[in-house]
């Protein structure tokens, strides 16, 4: 009886807010009041969704249960078609949400209302009062307590706007950022999570240009529900914000953003380094991100950084100074200035625009990294060097997913500074992933780096999205540019297991490649690795095994501004060229706690930079290819060998699921043994314990 009489109040009182139906506007009509006089048609229409409301809708238990007392409310429309829509509905259980949902659903295809004949929507906002009892007071009062939500019919009156300002507020918020065009951030960590769904037998995926969207992984991993299995209990405002939520979260039918305070504050100690007690890094950032309608999507995020670390890594950083006499550049983030007790201060600063015209289309412009491949090196194109200004398009249909990518980089070396400038450099690549069947994929890659010579600017030959680079470069001169080819493949033996590779072509001789002798021309490299997901039936358990190596050379050019590099820092391999070395991961996750151990063997060759040998081996991205010592007989390591050890456990706790905050504790253990000893690389042994709480949005490369 309860129920029947709340209905009864509810539904008795929908109508318009001081608006009387005029002669030529009609309102929506059930087929049963087809025959009814036209005055009539208002009253009839109420009743009619009175009775069907009456005969399908239930209260929920768990209302009455815990004696719950507030308000809901209800926009609901009956569109141009004739079809009933709730709009959005603010109330604290969801059961009254569905409830209420499942009784519109089964609402009938009506008649619309019209305005001079002409189709036209009609839209309601309606508050219930919870307990049922209070609606009582609400019988006696007039049709007024439920108001017209929008423009229903052309009115005389002028709209009221004095509670404009007032009536901007946020709605429920329902983790937009999950199907939007927003990048998942490059974090191996994050990415394990979602790689085995992501990459399963028959799924029409492609998960080699990245970083990935949203939208593209949410359907086939629930974000939302494994965020909402490491939820905590959380009462007060600081609580949901410290472990659930973000910091400022707002949402409408047509907009939402959130607002972030990021960290990444470590603390730790390099015991062979004297000279100081601790290293440490202190970054404190703001993450802003969000979307206006379905189609557009922003985020940006601004860093400010100071740190000191490890010995070996110090001394890495302040091999890639700048010219100008800044101290260093950090590897990955920016160019550093001094800093207290020889420490670095490294702004950065990241940000996009996301635009999906269609489903096909997703069309980005912003600063920040990419990456191609399925490893955890890439020996196209890596997240390596600082960020940079790019402009990048992805097109995906069929089986196929087609990324271009034009972005401007920068030399900064003294050598080639131009009146206190920097030199711009431009690189453009193309990337075809194809689906050839329900386990193969195998991607086709092409990239060229042009120099701004004789004011050439940023040549626009490039633009054609389709065009083969190779024969731009050669219609344009030989050195006008440094183009390099590339392939890739993954092959899905099982749900659980995936192998896949890379291969890279600098240069490409036929006689001098299979001519035997191990020409300087061979500048090729390639990559295979294995995934284990799952590993041994352990859910969260992700083994990783991965092998590379890159002939000395590649990526280098005869014109030393053309070489495939950013910031004094490749743009693929971290270690440049003329190296090998394998790789074992092994990661774990559980709810909200988190482990990873790595371990990475290679071998390297160096040049000696001494004053009795000055010749380019091939290593170093940066050196011209002319410098080199022998034409032929060209092997990887070759110049000043040195091998090298890194390995690495990290532990953690993920504070906030919707911020990826992290407390972890790590250690790494790094040897380092060249042939002769030189200022530049000699021998090095690196106990480095850290502790951190980290918002984990870029990956941090230690394993120079």
């Amino acid at each position: 009886m309860k129920n029947y009489l709340f209905l009864l109040v509810l539904l008795s009182i929908i109508s318009l807010k001081g608006h009387a139906q005029s002669n030529n506007e009609r309102f929506p009509e059930f087929p049963q009041c087809v025959d009814v006089d036209f005055t009539n048609k208002e009253t009839c229409f109420k009743n009619t969704l009175r009775e069907f409301v009456l005969n399908n809708y239930q209260i929920p238990a768990e209302v009455s249960r815990e004696g719950y007392k507030g308000e809901i409310t209800v926009i609901f429309e009956v569109d141009k078609s004739g079809v009933f829509n709730i709009i959005y509905t603010d109330a604290a259980y969801s059961g009254l949400k569905e409830e209420m949902q499942r009784v519109f659903d089964l609402l009938p295809q009506i008649e619309p209302a019209t305005y001079n004949a002409r189709p036209i929507f009609v839209q309601f906002k309606m508050p219930v009062k919870i307990p049922l009892e209070l609606n009582m007071e609400q019988f006696s009062m007039t049709s007024e307590d439920i108001t017209e939500a929008s423009g229903v019919f052309p009115q005389n009156d002028e709209k009221d706007l004095t509670d404009e300002y007032d009536e901007i507020q946020s709605g429920e918020f329902t983790r937009p950022r999950y199907e939007s065009q927003i990048n998942i951030p490059l974090s191996h960590e994050f990415y394990s999570r979602f790689d085995a769904e992501f990459n399963k037998i028959g799924v029409n995926t492609h998960s080699g240009s990245k970083p990935l969207l949203f939208s593209e992984v949410s359907e086939y991993y629930d974000f939302k529900a494994e965020e909402d299995k490491m939820l905590r209990d959380a009462n007060s405002w600081f609580g949901r914000k410290l472990s659930n939520e973000h910091l400022v979260q707002y949402q409408t039918e047509d907009y939402w953003f959130t607002l972030d305070f990021a960290l990444d504050l470590q603390l730790g100690k390099d015991f062979q380094q004297t000279e100081f007690d601790f290293t440490y890094n202190n970054t404190r950032a703001l993450i802003f991100q969000g979307g206006l309608g379905k189609n557009f999507n922003f985020y940006t995020v601004v860093y400010e950084n100071q740190g000191r670390f490890a010995d070996y890594y110090n001394r890495f950083a302040e091999s890639l100074r700048p010219d100008g006499g800044d101290p260093a550049i950090i590897p990955g983030r920016g160019i550093a200035k001094p800093f207290m007790d020889e420490g670095y201060d490294y702004p950065v600063a990241e940000g996009y625009l996301s635009y999906a015209p269609n489903k096909f289309f997703n069309l980005q412009f912003g600063h920040g990294k990419n990456f191609i491949g399925d490893g955890y090196r890439s020996l196209l194109m890596s997240d390596n060097a600082s960020p940079y200004p790019y402009f990048k398009m992805n097109t995906t249909f069929w089986k196929l997913k087609y990324t271009n990518t034009w972005m401007s980089l920068r030399d900064v070396r003294p050598a080639v500074t131009e009146n206190g400038s920097f030199r711009t450099k431009y690189m453009a690549n193309h990337y075809l992933s194809y689906n050839v069947t329900k386990r193969l994929n195998i991607g086709l890659f092409e990239s060229v780096v042009w120099e701004n010579d004789n004011n050439r600017g940023f040549d626009l030959n490039y633009l054609n999205p389709v065009v083969f680079y190779r024969a731009i470069e050669f219609s344009t001169g030989a050195r006008g540019g440094n183009a390099v080819i590339g392939l890739t493949s993954k092959y899905k033996f099982s749900d659980q297991i995936n192998v896949y590779g890379q291969w890279i072509i600098d240069e490409f001789s036929t006689s001098d490649v299979f001519g035997g002798q191990q020409s300087w021309k061979n500048k090729l490299g390639y990559q295979l690795g294995i995934k284990y997901f799952d590993a041994f039936k352990i859910p969260g358990l992700f083994l990783q095994a991965e092998y590379n190596q890159v002939r000395p050379y590649t990526y280098t050019h005869n014109t030393g501004v053309l070489n495939y590099g950013h910031n004094n820092q490749s743009m693929a391999h971290l270690w440049g060229s003329n190296f090998r070395e394998i790789l074992a991961i092994a990661r774990y996750k559980k709810d909200r706690w988190y482990g990873d151990a790595k371990v990475i063997y290679g071998k390297r060759g160096f040049d000696f930079n001494m004053a009795n040998d000055q010749f380019a081996y091939g290593g170093d991205i940066y050196t011209s290819e002319r410098q080199r010592p022998f034409e032929t007989g060209v092997k990887i390591g070759q110049g000043n060998t040195a091998y090298s050890l890194f390995s690495s456990v990290e532990a953690g706790y993920i504070v906030n699921p919707a911020t990826n905050l992290k407390l972890y504790g790590s250690f790494i253990y790094r040897s380092f043994n060249p042939d002769v000893k030189t200022p530049q690389n000699f021998d090095n042994t690196t106990s480095w314990i850290n502790f951190g709480l980290r918002t984990d949005i870029f990956n941090w490369y230690y394993d120079y």
